[in-house]
C-alpha cells in the first residue's frame, strides 16, 4: 500500500458524471494506492501513519505536529495508478495494483479507521470514478508513505 500525502490549506474532489463533491480545509490530501498482497493490517498501519505523521509546523516552525494535533481533516482519494511500474518501456504496467474488489475494501478500511480509531474528519473521493481534484498545497510538503516491505509481483 502506498500513499502520496500532501499538506494542504484546502482540497476538493468532484465527479462530473454524478455531481458528487467533497472538500476539506487545512489538513492532508491523500492519494492511496492498494497493491496485490496488501491486507487489513496494512490498512491499519497506513491509517495510523497518516494520523500521526508529523508534517505540520509547531510554534518554533518545525514540522513536529500531526493532522490530529492541528485539528485538520483528510481528503482520501483512491488511485490505483500509484501502483504503476514504469521501469520497462513507456507504458506503465499495473500488475502490482490490487484487484478492484480488494482495492475498494482496503481503501474503505483506511478511511473507516481514520474516522473511528483516530477520530479524524475524513472526506473521500468515489472509488473507481474519474475525479477532478483541486488543492492548495501548503509548503509545498509532499511525502510518499509506503507499507514495508513493498510487495513483489
Amino acid at each position: 500500500m502506498l500513499a502520496v500525502v500532501q499538506r494542504v490549506r484546502s482540497a476538493s474532489v468532484s465527479v462530473a458524471a454524478t455531481g458528487y463533491r467533497a472538500e476539506i480545509g487545512p489538513g492532508l490530501c491523500v492519494l492511496l494506492g492498494v497493491e496485490r498482497g496488501d491486507a487489513d493490517p496494512d490498512a491499519g498501519w497506513m491509517a495510523g501513519k497518516l494520523a500521526r505523521l508529523r508534517i505540520f509546523r509547531d510554534d518554533t516552525d518545525r514540522m513536529n505536529r500531526s493532522v490530529q494535533d492541528v485539528g485538520g481533516a483528510i481528503l482520501l482519494i483512491s488511485q490505483f495508478t500509484l501502483a504503476g511500474d514504469c521501469r520497462k518501456g513507456n507504458r506503465p504496467s499495473f500488475v502490482r495494483a490490487a484487484d478492484p474488489e480488494m482495492g475498494r475494501i482496503l481503501y474503505e478500511a483506511v478511511g473507516r479507521r481514520l474516522r473511528d480509531e483516530h477520530r479524524l474528519p475524513v472526506e473521500t473521493g468515489v472509488f473507481g470514478a474519474m475525479m477532478d481534484i483541486a488543492l492548495v498545497n501548503d509548503g509545498p510538503v509532499t511525502i510518499i508513505v509506503r507499507t514495508d516491505p513493498p510487495h513483489a509481483v
